[in-house]
């Protein structure tokens, strides 16, 4: 599968899934742009590549930030092919519990944040006049709900549907683009590392506890995954780049899940 020639921008590439899906874009011929919050890491991933990639400093929340990203894509690259929308945060708490500063930052991010990806990028693909692939990253959280996630699986099934609907927008526009979102399951990524060694409960003790910063795999088994194991970034950066490209041609509005057979 061949991306040469192509512009990818992949938004929370600092780590985790962001990282492998930049590291696999660019390792298929694209040049890739990654941004983050987390300099140092965007910086780390943009070293893993070599000079394929450059990395911005970028606050997906705020509309400005993604004016200057796409303005400096127009400036240094002339179109844009790929949109990864998946930078995200996770917080777990029982609702009543809830502050609304935490429930509002997870809808900021992780789902204004897609918003405001597809919104900007989609005028640039356009110009570009061969189409192009919007991956937006969504969760299993995304497809069922889990208890003390209630933010999380709001903001998560939202990209779902915002998702179709754009892709529904794309397709009268007859433009060529595409527009998909991927529901990953539990995979080892900083997110999930913070179920610890001792174990944890629920899926929603992982994000709420304190210090806990090892993947414990053998409660990952057992809370549900078939396949018994947790999934590597690597498993959900493939699928970026099966609809990051023409394999994928005839598929918009569709839902990749890769989650070991949670949702099975």
């Amino acid at each position: 599968m061949s991306l040469t020639d192509t512009v990818a921008l992949v938004t929370g590439g600092a780590s985790g899934i962001g990282r492998a899906a930049a590291i696999a874009l660019a390792a298929r011929g694209a040049r890739v742009i990654v941004t983050d919050i987390d300099t140092q890491g965007g910086g780390e991933t943009v070293a893993a590549i070599g000079a394929a990639a450059r990395f911005m400093p970028h606050d997906v929340a705020e509309e400005p930030e993604w004016q200057a990203v796409i303005a400096s894509i127009r400036d240094s690259e002339g179109r844009l092919d790929t949109l990864v929308n998946n930078a995200g945060i996770g917080s777990g708490m029982l609702v009543t519990d809830m502050p609304l500063e935490m429930w509002n930052r997870q809808l900021a991010i992780n789902l204004t944040g897609v918003f405001l990806g597809c919104k900007h990028a989609i005028p640039l693909i356009r110009a570009g006049g061969r189409g192009g692939s919007i991956v937006n990253i969504s969760s299993v959280a995304g497809l069922q709900g889990s208890a003390g996630l209630a933010g999380y699986c709001a903001t998560k099934g939202g990209v779902r549907l915002m998702t179709k609907a754009i892709a529904k927008e794309c397709a009268a526009a007859k433009d060529g683009i595409r527009v998909n979102s991927v529901h990953p399951g539990i995979i080892d990524t900083p997110i999930w590392s913070k179920i610890n060694e001792g174990g944890l409960d629920s899926v929603a003790d992982a994000f709420s506890t304190p210090g806990a910063n090892t993947l414990n795999a053998d409660l990952i088994a057992a809370s549900g995954t078939p396949l018994g194991h947790a999934g590597a970034p690597e498993d959900i950066a493939n699928g970026i780049v099966f609809l990051a490209g023409p394999e994928s041609r005839y598929m918009t509005g569709s839902e990749l899940v890769i989650d070991g057979g949670w949702t099975a």
